[in-house]
């Protein structure tokens, strides 16, 4: 059954391209990403291998792979408004590229081999990358390259990385060194410094896809330049799989006698990343930009929880989930705002909750959700991360934090705060867009989803997201 989720993705791709009704195309990664969380539904509760022992939906691939499943309904549920407004583009490419993301992701998250992981997450950066040069200016077909350019470098050192761990497998006698749940099994018999190298290398090179600093320089340019839908893709969908690479290399080494080396590495550049985004956050000129370093901050949550581990590792977890959805509703609300003002420049951009009801307004929750505004899910996350680390005693790591989280807080708000209230400039002479249903209706959903993983997590939910944590050495 959970073939069907490569099978829809697969044909979407084909009609895409053959297809000559531009209405009937634009709705075809709506279909798409409906079909495959239908198809991820239908097996909840139903974990287990197919395709032999190279894919397995596994409770880590079941979390994950329903955030990305959810994140594409959105955000192709924005498509065809979207595109309407985009009749001088040629949209081929960019339905393609969605509909082989949604498939892809799926590789990637399933993925039980790691060569297979390498593969598909390498294919994700080919498929995403035409997208951001969708705007087809000087600055975008740099950012694209830019893009795939840092990216590949990055997934190169995970293949070495790869390389490294099979090296370490076979030192140990194993037959078949990079089938995962036998890495795990074998974890204290693996080669003590092989495995180090390999997952300095694996962290590097996934790190870079995440965005973590300072390997995030692609970035502040891609999510600059590309469309706000495709900047929601890459925020909430491609860190989505480089974290469920990180997290497969994470579970073979944490077992074994380097998981202290490896989950130091992990605070580390957590650490950097959150005091990174503090610096460049603080007077950001750039609304998309903006939204590229704060997604530099959440990644180093995320790593962070990740390299504490235990309670820490699930919050981790649930804030994957919480900044997806968040960030869906920013990036997506930033377009519209882009371009009813023509302009990304946030000292140009003010009184959007005047000129743009619903999509100021929505920036304006999104912003406050995204900072930790209760009762939003990232606070949920954010403030559980805050009492593991100082309930454990982590004090100089727990202060890091909140001071980061506060500075981050006060320099977005003062950027944020007159883009969306502050006194409206004169009418732009060629902008005629206003907010409607097709462009606003996935932005209130994302938030609204947010809203309600904050206030409720449903026992199934609950149960995965525990197991999860299990499997990534977290508790339940």
């Amino acid at each position: 059954m959970m073939l069907l989720h490569f099978l829809f993705p697969a044909m979407g791709l084909l009609l895409a391209a053959l297809l000559p009704w531009r209405a009937a195309r634009t709705r075809l990664p709506l279909l798409v990403s409906l079909a495959d969380l239908a198809v991820l539904l239908s097996q909840w509760g139903h974990p287990g291998p197919f395709l032999g022992a190279w894919l397995s939906l596994d409770a880590l691939a079941t979390w994950i792979l329903l955030v990305i499943d959810v994140l594409m309904v959105l955000c192709a549920w924005y498509v065809p408004a979207y595109l309407a407004l985009r009749k001088d583009r040629n949209d081929r490419i960019l339905l393609m590229c969605l509909c082989a993301f949604c498939g892809l992701s799926a590789g990637v998250v399933t993925a039980q081999h790691l060569g297979l992981l390498w593969v598909m997450m390498e294919t994700t950066t080919l498929a995403t990358a035409p997208m951001v040069f969708f705007n087809r200016t000087p600055r975008s077909i740099e950012a694209a390259w830019k893009y795939l350019l840092i990216g590949s470098v990055g997934v190169a050192l995970a293949l070495m990385g790869t390389v490294s761990l099979s090296f370490a497998a076979h030192q140990a006698g194993m037959k078949e060194p990079l089938f995962i749940h036998g890495l795990i099994s074998a974890s204290d018999s693996l080669s003590a410094p092989w495995v180090r190298v390999g997952f300095v290398l694996l962290l590097v090179g996934y790190g870079t896809k995440m965005g973590l600093a300072p390997l995030h320089s692609w970035k502040p340019d891609a999510y600059g330049e590309a469309p706000g839908l495709v900047g929601a893709v890459l925020a909430g969908g491609v860190t989505s799989c480089a974290i469920a690479c990180l997290l497969r290399a994470g579970s073979i080494v944490f077992p074994g006698s380097q998981g202290p080396f490896a989950r130091e590495l992990l605070i580390g550049f957590g650490v950097l990343s959150l005091v990174w985004a503090m610096v460049f956050l603080v007077r950001q000129a750039d609304l998309k930009r903006l939204l590229a370093y704060s997604s530099v901050e959440h990644m180093g949550i995320i790593a962070l929880g990740i390299g504490v581990g235990g309670a820490a590792a699930r919050f981790a977890l649930y804030h994957l989930a919480a900044n997806a959805l968040v960030k869906c509703a920013l990036f997506l609300s930033v377009g519209n705002i882009h371009r009813a003002y023509l302009t990304k420049l946030l000292p140009e951009v003010t009184g959007a909750v005047r000129r743009l009801p619903v999509s100021g307004w929505s920036f304006l929750i999104a912003f406050l959700a995204i900072t930790a505004l209760p009762p939003f899910a990232p606070f949920y996350s954010e403030f559980g991360l805050i009492l593991t680390l100082l309930g454990g005693g982590r004090w100089i790591l727990g202060s890091i934090f909140l001071v980061t989280l506060a500075v981050i807080f006060l320099g977005m708000s003062a950027s944020v705060l007159r883009a969306v209230q502050g006194p409206s400039n004169a009418e732009p002479k060629e902008a005629p867009f206003r907010d409607r249903f097709g462009t606003t209706a996935p932005i209130l959903t994302a938030l609204a989803l947010a809203l309600l993983l904050g206030l409720w997590l449903p026992e199934p939910l609950a149960s995965v997201l525990s197991q999860a944590s299990q499997a990534v050495g977290g508790l339940p």
